[in-house]
């Protein structure tokens, strides 16, 4: 008995020693083949014009979508899935904004100080992305953050007439503490909730407030919506006394609705084409792992593909999530051309439809690409493009792998690398990785930290200005590198 340990750890000596020798010789090939050129280069491809924002859905994203697994056929990455093809579909409508359309204050009745004002696009405004084509005139009533929700003694609506009229809107909910009475708010924290109360009780319209571009709404048919920034809030309510942000902050910390007839109105014209039965899909590319046993195991990497598409202009995503994609494809290409054969199978997904409200990782988990229990953990890169520094989230929970990222950053990357424990998220889940959680998956997120540059979140100017190309790059080599090691490490 004594013996046959005896030879099982000596034979496991030299088979780790053979695999670490074999991982770590050519460690300087990959960390140098990756070039923040490159990175910069794939990101402006994915964000240019011909892709029109890659909305999920759209021509414009199935073609970023041909691009991306041309490059992982180009490198020898193999398709994934049983027919032998990159792409896994799945259901996604999507809406066309033909034109921005237009947001018109109206004059105050008996107020001589209001006058008829257009708002400016894309300073003042955003066209709906899934808004209805037509044009609809009504009174504006600030209808709070749009939620009936008798069980939690909440309602914005109570006491309000909004046949005919239209609602203006918080996303998200007033309750933010990450506890579990949060979990009770979740089903009304979804815009497609909040559109089809607001429609339910006869609103003609909707005013959804905070300049963010948004595929995840409704479509509800003649129903006409745009999106308006805090100013223009604050404009519209101020005829009732009321300040927009004091007001907002209230509802928040008394969890007392506060809905009233801001005695203004507005007439809101859109102009778009919906697509109510089309689809989208996962772009799925792996390297097989080497060993004949371990190669059963797989490490997940993905990244978001999709963005918010062209409503009204180019929305080009250059951040959220070409960086994302460009640092997977950088580190995909590395570990393909470096000719070591991982132990574990490596798999490369770009997803679509996360913005439209994560249909492509739902569809990851619903028909399963990869036994779940064969899985050692999805690592989710999104907005990795802009900042000094990285941060881990989830990587405490998995010290083992966590150890392989911060040896890698010890002796090649050499940035602040910070990381978490995974706790329960009780919200509406936001993230590829928050699914793969949910479903029992180990999951870990990197993000930067310190952003260099100002952040446009869902916005036009979301271009690659925005980036810092040396954190891409050396995203790319951490996770090439840490991926290796783990795929290699037989102790785990």
């Amino acid at each position: 008995m004594k013996k046959g340990v005896l030879l099982f750890f000596i034979l496991g000596f030299f088979f780790f020693r053979g695999y670490s020798q074999e991982t770590r010789l050519p460690e300087e090939e990959i960390f140098h083949s990756v070039s923040s050129h490159d990175l910069l280069d794939y990101a402006a491809e994915l964000s240019s014009a011909p892709y029109e924002g890659r909305l999920s859905g759209s021509p414009g994203y199935e073609k970023a979508a041909r691009w991306v697994a041309l490059q992982l056929e180009s490198w020898g990455i193999r398709p994934l899935l049983p027919d032998s093809s990159y792409f896994q579909w799945f259901s996604n409508p999507w809406t066309e904004v033909l034109d921005p359309g237009s947001v018109i204050l109206l004059p105050s009745k008996g107020v001589a100080r209001t006058t008829r004002r257009v708002l400016e696009f894309p300073e003042e405004f955003f066209p709906g992305s899934n808004s209805a084509s037509g044009k609809v005139t009504g009174e504006v009533v600030y209808a709070g953050f749009g939620i009936s929700a008798p069980e939690l003694e909440y309602d914005d609506y109570a006491g309000l007439d909004v046949r005919d009229k239209i609602v203006m809107l918080e996303s998200g909910v007033p309750y933010s503490k990450n506890d579990s009475l949060l979990k009770s708010w979740e089903k009304y924290s979804y815009h497609r909730y909040k559109f089809a109360r607001a429609r339910e009780l006869g609103a003609a319209g909707l005013l959804y407030t905070g300049l963010v571009a948004n595929p995840n709404t409704s479509y509800l048919d003649g129903f006409v919506y745009a999106h308006v920034g805090e100013a223009v809030a604050g404009e519209l309510m101020k005829e009732s006394g009321h300040t927009y942000a004091s007001l907002k902050k209230e509802i928040s910390q008394t969890l007392k609705p506060n809905s009233f007839e801001t005695g203004r109105k507005v007439t809101i014209k859109a102009k778009t084409r919906h697509f109510g039965e089309n689809r989208s899909c996962n772009v799925i590319g792996m390297i097989e792992g080497s060993d004949p046993l371990l190669k059963e195991e797989a490490l997940i990497v993905g990244a978001h593909l999709d963005a918010v598409g062209h409503p009204g202009m180019l929305f080009p995503g250059a951040l959220d999530n070409a960086s994302g994609c460009a640092d997977l494809l950088g580190a995909a290409k590395a570990l393909a051309s470096s000719g070591v054969k991982p132990a574990r199978t490596i798999i490369f997904v770009f997803f679509g439809g996360e913005e439209c409200g994560l249909y492509g990782s739902r569809a990851s988990v619903e028909n399963p690409w990869w036994p779940r229990e064969k899985v050692l953990f999805m690592l989710n890169l999104d907005m990795v493009g802009n900042g000094k520094g990285f941060f881990l989230q989830g990587g405490l929970s998995y010290p083992a792998y966590l150890e392989h990222f911060q040896q890698v950053n010890n002796e090649f990357i050499h940035r602040n690398l910070r990381s978490s424990e995974n706790r329960i998220s009780y919200g509406r889940p936001r993230t590829d990785s928050a699914v793969f959680q949910t479903a029992g998956y180990p999951t870990m997120n990197l993000w930067t930290t310190e952003s260099v540059k100002t952040v446009y979140y869902h916005h036009p100017l979301d271009n690659t200005a925005g980036l810092t190309p040396e954190i891409m790059e050396d995203a790319a080599k951490l996770i090439a590198l840490s991926l290796l090691r783990i795929a290699n490490d037989i102790l785990l």
